[in-house]
């Protein structure tokens, strides 16, 4: 007698997930003992472990339970419930209140059967409450930004609500172990590993006379992060200062120093700090240098297909000056970084003088210039000259020394490569004969002048497409070609959990200017930069409010975008 498999019996929303084929019988009892066995919530677990559809498994609990649902994505969490609820409570049920209406308290929850975690909030807040189902994996990123990923726990002066959840991470410093396991330690470790994470740029550390903030720079644009209390303020700093190797004592003067934070065995990332006194105490900046920037590779840069190939080829000759324009943060050292990683062979001696270093690049002479003991860029730039160097660049050329110098390496059988702070690829050439550099000099050396900005990249997953007269698409720039483009449709930002503000990432816009035969003779005519612009446009040349609009056109970002970086 055969004995027959009987199919295990399940309850509830369980039992429907089953019925639904959403998780087969095999996988749900695996899932059920594995749960039990290490005290886990079953829809974290189905999620996390065997990635199974947040989204399904929410829609179905609210079915089961005849409970609403609701989705996170589209939640301005600009109004996130302050019910006094312990944060503690928040971030160990994984539960959020998002709405109140007087005594009634709506909580997010991925899970509705935890009545733990209903409990503990309605003693926590006093309130009634009621459930809304969301998805689990949007739940918890949301709790994760708000409260224990991007620092928004309240802080208090006996350093209680600096109990976070972090990996630990390894400094330059040399300080006992017992002060590395503080919370002001572990404060300031989670905020520079949270930065890292969400992409940002750099830091502020600011006090006020009623107030501290943190904010970080992401996609250009500066976000409050956190508020410590304000009696911190001096540990906070001081914190700073001793991990960046400054004097904790000197407040009176600008400071400047570097963290290294180790994340892996693998990876590490260096930050560089500056302390400035202000007001109401020092003020502190530090910016991430990432070192995976150096190598991302030209195509993710963002320059059209024929600008690549100008860079490029330019990268290639055996002499002469390329020179990358633009204000500070528009990415010239990354654009600097990039061509240097293509021409990086064993074969070729390439010398920097940088200020200061901010990546280090394997097979490359990095120098850090200090004017205070005489090492400026023009001083770096007469000892390179006696190096045997291929390929010389420098940070930024700011002066008539350094310019001569530059020019003069480039006529002579090197490669230079360096930046300015001009507007525009024609203002390049414009701003060095002001400086005094003769104009012969300009048209015999310089090979290729690249402006450029970065603009935020519209977030691929909320874009949404955006109809505008043709009349006006005219007065914006585009052509009637660019109209009869069968693909032509431009988009504008939206706003979704992924992104929060429609934008995700950067892209840059170039304009990029060969020096041709034509271009010389106008520069030694002293043409002004108007001339130049519209004898380049003649061999194919377009300026930056182009090559914006193309990437509008290739909906990558926004006509608002474009309006915000690119000043006509």
């Amino acid at each position: 007698m055969k004995l027959m498999h009987l199919q295990p019996k399940f309850t509830g929303f369980i039992q429907r997930l089953v019925d639904t084929g959403i998780v087969s019988t095999e996988l749900m009892r695996n899932a059920l003992e594995s749960t039990r066995k290490n005290q886990q919530d079953i829809v974290a677990h189905l999620v996390q472990n065997h990635h199974i559809s947040s989204y399904l498994i929410a829609q179905n609990i609210a079915s089961e339970f005849g409970e609403p649902f609701f989705d996170l994505s589209v939640y301005d969490t600009r109004f996130l419930v302050k019910a006094n609820i312990d944060e503690k409570i928040i971030i160990k049920y994984n539960i959020l209140p998002i709405f109140k209406r007087k005594n009634l308290l709506f909580i997010a929850t991925a899970n509705p059967i935890d009545l733990d975690a209903l409990e503990a909030i309605r003693l926590n807040s006093k309130m009634h409450i009621e459930t809304i189902i969301v998805e689990f994996d949007k739940l918890k990123w949301l709790i994760e930004q708000h409260y224990t990923g991007r620092a928004y726990v309240a802080l208090n002066n006996d350093d209680t609500a600096f109990d976070l959840h972090y990996e630990p991470i390894e400094t330059t410093t040399n300080e006992e172990t017992t002060y590395d396991e503080s919370p002001i330690v572990k404060y300031i470790n989670q905020l520079l590993l949270d930065a890292v994470h969400m992409g940002a740029s750099d830091l502020h550390f600011e006090p006020y006379e009623k107030l501290y903030r943190v904010r970080y720079r992401i996609d250009g644009i500066l976000r409050q992060i956190a508020t410590p209390p304000l009696a911190l303020a001096n540990r906070l700093t001081s914190r700073l200062k001793i991990m960046s190797q400054m004097d904790i004592s000197e407040k009176r003067i600008p400071q400047d120093g570097r963290i290294k934070l180790k994340l892996s065995q693998q990876q590490s990332i260096d930050f560089r700090v500056n302390a400035l006194p202000t007001l109401f105490g020092e003020k502190m900046v530090l910016r991430i240098l990432d070192p995976s920037s150096a190598i991302l590779g030209i195509d993710i840069l963002g320059y059209e297909h024929d600008q690549k190939t100008l860079f490029i080829n330019a990268l290639k000759k055996p002499q002469g000056m390329l020179l990358i324009t633009g204000p500070t943060g528009s990415g010239k050292t990354v654009s600097l970084y990039t061509g240097l990683n293509i021409i990086n062979q064993e074969n070729i001696n390439i010398s920097t003088a940088e200020d200061p270093v901010e990546i280090n690049l394997e097979g490359i002479n990095q120098v850090n210039v200090n004017t205070k003991v005489g090492l400026s860029f023009s001083a770096a730039l007469k000892s390179f000259l006696r190096q045997d160097p291929d390929i010389i660049m420098v940070g930024e050329i700011r002066d008539l020394e350094t310019a001569e110098i530059a020019i003069k390496a480039a006529q002579t059988g090197h490669m230079v490569m360096s930046t300015l702070h001009t507007n525009s690829a024609a203002e390049t050439l414009t701003r060095l004969r002001n400086m005094g550099v003769a104009a012969f000099n300009i048209a015999t050396s310089i090979n290729l002048v690249i402006a450029q900005r970065l603009v935020r990249k519209l977030c691929e997953q909320c874009k949404i497409p955006l109809d505008i007269p043709a009349a006006s698409l005219f007065e914006m720039g585009f052509t009637a070609t660019d109209l009869t483009r069968t693909d032509f449709q431009i988009y504008q930002a939206n706003g979704c959990m992924a992104c929060k503000e429609g934008y995700k990432g950067r892209i840059g816009l170039y304009e990029v200017m060969q020096i041709t035969p034509n271009l010389s003779t106008l520069i030694m005519q002293d043409a002004n930069a108007l001339q130049i612009v519209q004898a380049a446009q003649h061999e194919g040349f377009y300026n930056l409010k182009r090559s914006g609009l193309i990437k509008v056109m290739q909906g990558l970002t926004s006509l608002q975008e474009i309006n915000r970086v690119i000043l006509e």
